[in-house]
Formats: structure tokens, sequence, C-alpha cells
């Protein structure tokens, strides 16, 4: 009996500790509902926005590498669309998306444009020019040539560009609460404001936070699968070239196994 007094003795003294105790028995108490289910719609919510958004910059990344006329419209539709309010797209969309999921999918997708875009194209700005000369000897498309050589070598720089997306899209799917959906959100305003409770606004905070490390950690581990010429980095320096070189060296190589002679 002596360590739960000494923990009442603790939360007593320490108005912070005694939040942490409080709010990690309420998510234990209401793991089954509210905890678990909003948890679930969060991270549902979040990555089909990024994944959803990424799907649409890499095709709009593509286009201004190879047109650059398109490039500064583009990169400044994308950033006045950033500049919309989200709760105003919210609640624009309701009369056509009713409470459905893609009421806070379609924005939140059209916010990760304007960090996604960019990174898309300085990647591709990055691929060497005599990676492509040499894709473009052994007899490489357009489309082959991108898809074997060029995306290879710009993966970190827009993973890097989709870690940043992927910790805001999860901070800003809390926005969404306000119209019904909102994942964890639905737990900090509904169990937490507006119930004048703590316990629940701790845990909210605490999971997206949680979420969000979590993510960028899996997107860090999915570049290191993706990039394997990245991670011995002694010998590309004691040999005088760079990573860059590395990654345009092997993915061309990769790319020239399957081709014609």
């Amino acid at each position: 009996m002596a360590e739960p007094e000494n923990a009442a003795a603790a939360a007593a003294a320490d108005p912070v500790w005694a939040w942490a105790v409080e709010a990690w028995q309420w998510a234990l108490r209401n793991l089954d509902d509210p905890v678990g289910p909003l948890l679930a719609e969060h991270v549902l919510l979040s990555y089909a926005s990024v994944l959803i958004g990424l799907a649409l910059a890499v095709p709009l990344g593509v286009l201004c590498v190879r047109f650059r006329a398109f490039y500064a419209p583009v990169l400044g539709g994308v950033n006045a669309l950033y500049a919309v309010p989200s709760l105003a797209l919210f609640f624009l969309l309701l009369p056509y998306t009713a409470f459905s999921a893609w009421t806070a999918v379609i924005p939140l997708a059209l916010y990760t444009l304007a960090i996604l875009v960019p990174n898309v194209v300085d990647g591709l700005d990055q691929v060497p020019h005599h990676v492509r000369q040499a894709a473009v000897a052994m007899g490489f498309g357009p489309l082959r040539r991108l898809l074997r050589v060029e995306l290879p070598v710009a993966v970190p720089v827009i993973i890097a560009g989709l870690r940043v997306a992927s910790v805001a899209t999860i901070s800003m799917v809390s926005v969404a609460s306000l119209v019904g959906l909102g994942g964890l959100g639905g737990i900090i305003l509904t169990y937490g404001f507006a119930r004048d409770f703590a316990a629940p606004v701790v845990v909210g905070i605490a999971l997206s936070v949680a979420l969000a490390f979590a993510t960028d950690g899996l997107l860090v581990l999915a570049q290191r699968a993706l990039t394997p010429w990245t991670r011995d980095r002694g010998p590309a320096r004691r040999h005088g070239r760079s990573a860059r070189g590395r990654a345009a060296e092997a993915a061309a190589a990769r790319s020239g196994e399957g081709a014609p002679a």
C-alpha cells in the first residue's frame, strides 16, 4: 500500500505529475471508447491526406521540371491554397462531402502540396546531368528514366519534405474536430474543453505528439530502405565522391542491369 500512497502524495505535491497520473488513468479507462477509435481515425485522416498529396505532388513536380514555365504559377497556386484557413475549407466542403472523411482529407491533402511540390522539384533538379545522358544513351525513354533513375536519386529530398508535411498534417487534423471529424481533436474538444476536464486534453496532445514522432521515424526507415547507397558515406568521402554522386551512380547501375545492349 505504500506505493499508491507515495504516488498520491507526489501527485498532490506536484500539479504536473497529478495531471500526468490523471491523464494516464483516464486513457486506460477509456481505451476502447473513445481513445482507440479516435486515434485510428486520426491515423486514417493523416495518412490518407499525405498519400493523396504525394500522389498529386509528384506529377506536378515532374511537370514543373519538364516545363519550367509552369513552376511559378503552380507554386503560387499551392501557396495560395495553403494561405486559406483550414476551417473555412472544411465548412465550404460540407455541402458536397457532408460529414465524411473527405471533408478533412481534401483540404489537408491540398495543404501538403505547398511543401511537397517544391521538394519534388528540388530533388529532381539535383539529379546530375551526366546521369540523365547516360540513361538516354542506354535507350531509356522519358518515363523509364524518370522511374528508374531520376526519382530514386531524388528520394532523400522528397522524403525530407514528406516528413515535414506529415508532421504538419497530423497537427492540423485536430482542427477538423470542429466539423465532427478530427480524430484526437475530438478527445481534446469534446471530452476536454467542453467538460472543463484536463485529462482528455493531455491525452489528446500526448498521442498527437507520439503519432508525429512515430510517423517521422517510419519515414526515416523508409528512406534508409530506399536509398541503401547513403548508409556508408565514409568511402565516398575518402575517394572524393559525394553522397549524391554515389546515389546517381547506384541508380544508373541498377537501371542498366535490364537495359538492352
